[in-house]
């Protein structure tokens, strides 16, 4: 007696899809569209079938990588910070300025409109949905905080700056700085801004050095 081949809307072929292993080849395409949408739409605006549409992908594919809309949100964004922090882009100039400056990437106008937009979308996710501030935290400005860690460090290490300077506190100034420039001013990040924040700001910081006394 021939087996019967399992019906493909029934059970048996739904177990087979559990047992497989997920294809996540379209994953790139799917985080690009998201990006884009959001800059376009903000978060509010956006949805499932917009994203489906501009990565030309089935909206059960998204569901299955991304339960939610803010899921997929918080993955875009992160993916976007990633590939600009990827430790084989990050410089060693050997100078803290150097390092610092050599990560301001050039933008073009337009470049730096979109991410504002994206940065808004991302600050109107946390609003609505405060239970995600820490993965965005976590996704997002940590890693950024990680690089400047990193620097501080690597200058404390040549002798460049003191060695009692509050490396953890001072890493995260910046980025501090840059997220309420470009989410409660509204206001875009540019070179000029970047620069003056680096010479004004945590460069006499880090050469004060000296830990505050509890």
């Amino acid at each position: 007696m021939t087996q019967l081949e399992p019906s493909v809307d029934g059970p048996p072929a739904a177990s087979a899809r559990l047992g497989r292993k997920r294809d996540h080849t379209r994953d790139p395409e799917i985080l690009d569209a998201a990006v884009e949408v959001l800059a376009e739409t903000g978060y509010e605006g956006m949805t499932i079938d917009m994203v489906a549409a501009r990565a030309k992908a089935g909206k059960a594919t998204i569901y299955r990588r991304w339960p939610s809309k803010a899921d997929l949100v918080v993955d875009a964004v992160a993916c976007l910070k990633a590939n600009e922090l990827a430790p084989e882009h990050l410089p060693d100039t050997g100078s803290l300025r150097g390092d610092l400056v050599a990560m301001i990437r050039p933008r073009t106008v337009e470049e730096g409109e979109r991410k504002l937009r994206v940065m808004a979308g991302l600050f109107s996710l946390v609003s609505s949905s405060p239970e995600l501030a820490d993965a965005v935290r976590t996704a997002i400005i940590e890693p950024r905080v990680a690089v400047n860690r990193l620097f501080l460090q690597r200058a404390v290490d040549r002798g460049e700056i003191p060695a009692d300077v509050d490396v953890d506190l001072l890493a995260m100034v910046a980025p501090a700085m840059i997220a309420h420039r470009q989410l409660v001013e509204r206001r875009p990040i540019d070179a000029d801004y970047l620069v003056s924040l680096i010479d004004g700001v945590v460069l006499p910081a880090a050469h004060a050095g000296r830990r505050p006394t509890p």
